[in-house]
């Protein structure tokens, strides 16, 4: 992904003025559309629908909205509509700053006992160089975030992109499906292989959870888990931690670009999580695969030639259908679906308050079965356009 600009550990920080919370519009825009109400799911009993944040930063949205009172709008539209949960992350630019500026402001209305705060550490620019997953730097880090989001605990902390410092093991593009079956052992997923430290990336990954683990002591974190691309990675550190002393599994696991039409493995994936790993809480991100599903792919995503070239199509064929809402609409019903089946909250980046309401639009028509069986035959004609890249998963690092 192109570089949010993260602020660097120790520097100065931005600062958002806002207007006081009655100068700030509230029409009808920034009132929910009547409807069927979020439900929570899973063990954290987060809402269907989690706030991804990471659009307020200069990697999804200009400094102009940015400094704006859409953040604070977007923030109070989708708490109205029960979306009380909040992704965001250190390496996200000034996300944590705008988020909690906005939350603070929102205050009288939202106080911090209804929502939920989902943040990352650990990573802090671009390159790997830029990854720190020391205890000294986990400890500092947290305690800015608590200040940022003007909060003197959080729900949830990741170790964000453990893919970036663990020990690399087996393949990293490719159909990983393998990894569940023939391939096991080449991925370190081999029966015996679940408490093997492979090198001393790994290592950092153990210090840095047991550096969390003393904050969840403290109190100061609720729960602990992991975040990153690559479901292989993921589950094979996974399953380090359980089989590591004191053998204590992850209260959570994220996963993004893995439950959307271009790649929907996470479905097969999040068994072996609960059951191997014994994971109680998972989460998916970006039913829009980073952008691809969008008429407007970013530059910086990895997709091929020939994926970008089938994402093109997949929007054209959703404007021949007439399909309201477009590709972005037929994608993150899919991911909301897939995310129902599961019991797995999705997250969702959401920019301003008309994302809002068509991510709620979407998962509504999802919850009602509207038209449903046009719906699902359309979205295996978009899966038919990537071809062999179905289930295609990019290298990363």
């Amino acid at each position: 992904m192109a570089t949010p600009l993260s602020v660097p550990l120790g520097s100065p920080q931005p600062v958002f003025a806002l207007p006081p919370l009655d100068a700030i519009p509230d029409g009808e825009e920034d009132r929910p559309v009547e409807g069927l109400p979020l439900s929570e799911v899973g063990s954290m009993h987060l809402p269907e629908i989690v706030f991804g944040a990471a659009t307020f930063s200069a990697t999804y949205n200009e400094d102009s909205v940015i400094a704006s009172d859409i953040p604070v709008r977007t923030t109070r539209l989708a708490l109205r509509y029960g979306i009380n949960a909040f992704d965001t992350s250190a390496y996200y630019g000034p996300s944590e700053i705008v988020l909690g500026t906005a939350l603070k402001v929102l205050e009288p209305e939202f106080p911090r006992s209804s929502y939920k705060l989902m943040t990352k550490c650990g990573r802090y620019g671009f390159s790997q160089a830029e990854f720190d997953y020391s205890p000294a730097t986990i400890r500092a880090s947290i305690q800015r975030s608590l200040e940022r989001l003007h909060t003197d605990y959080l729900d949830t902390v990741y170790m964000h992109d453990v893919e970036f410092v663990c020990t690399p093991v087996g393949p990293t593009s490719g159909h990983h499906l393998a990894a569940l079956a023939e391939k096991r052992a080449e991925y370190g997923l081999g029966d015996g292989q679940e408490g093997k430290v492979w090198g001393p990336g790994d290592q950092k990954v153990l210090d840095a959870v047991a550096e969390l683990r003393k904050l969840q002591e403290e109190g100061v974190v609720k729960h602990v888990g992991i975040s990153g691309y690559p479901l292989p990675t993921l589950l094979r550190l996974a399953l380090l931690v359980l089989h590591t002393p004191p053998f204590k599994p992850l209260d959570v696991l994220l996963s993004y670009s893995h439950s959307n039409l271009q790649n929907s493995t996470f479905v097969e994936f999040a068994p072996h999580f609960r059951t191997r790993a014994k994971i109680p809480q998972l989460l998916t991100a970006s039913p829009l695969n980073m952008g691809l599903l969008t008429p407007r792919l970013p530059q910086w995503h990895p997709a091929t030639p020939a994926q970008r070239e089938a994402a093109q199509q997949a929007a054209k064929l959703c404007e021949s259908e007439g399909w309201e809402g477009g590709l972005p609409n037929v994608a993150v019903g899919y991911g909301f679906r897939k995310g129902a089946e599961l019991d797995v909250p999705v997250v969702v980046g959401l920019s301003n308050p008309r994302e809002v309401h068509e991510s709620v639009r979407a998962w509504r028509e999802i919850r009602e079965g509207k038209d449903k069986a046009k719906r699902i035959a359309l979205e295996e004609r978009i899966v038919g356009t990537f071809g062999d890249s179905v289930g295609w998963s990019w290298s990363s690092p």
